[in-house]
């Protein structure tokens, strides 16, 4: 449950009823990991070449991000305290939107990434089958 991985982060933190600070004015498009291997492996399968943008379709804030993992997991949204980029002293500064034009590779590679909701069910799963092992 590294905070690396915000997905991960916020199910924890929001699991064990932490408070917790999000931004609302940054964006992203969250990656499936498998998603982002299935594209490398038909980048290379294709032999293609070339620059392709590999990323999930689904572009949001982090906010929604968070929100959207708070509902999925049925975790209490009451804990988190909406903020600003600005207010959070970064180490590094972030872009306020990140994400890919993934067009050329759904084109030309096939390339189909899981909606956001469908990775947050995959990763469900693999969560419960980690702790069924």
């Amino acid at each position: 449950m590294s905070r690396s991985n915000i997905v991960l982060w916020a199910k924890d933190a929001l699991g064990k009823g932490q408070k917790i600070n999000v931004i609302d004015d940054q964006f992203r498009s969250p990656t499936l990991s498998e998603d982002l291997a299935d594209g490398c492996i038909a980048i290379a399968d294709k032999g293609a070449t070339g620059i392709f943008h590999l990323s999930g379709p689904d572009t949001m804030s982090i906010l929604e991000l968070v929100y959207k993992v708070a509902d999925f997991w049925k975790l209490d949204k009451s804990v988190i305290t909406i903020m600003k980029s600005e207010t959070l002293n970064q180490a590094a500064k972030r872009p306020p939107r990140t994400g890919f034009i993934i067009d050329k590779a759904r084109k030309v590679l096939g390339y189909n990434p899981h909606s956001f909701e469908e990775g947050l069910k995959i990763l469900d799963t693999q969560l419960r089958e980690r702790v069924m092992a």
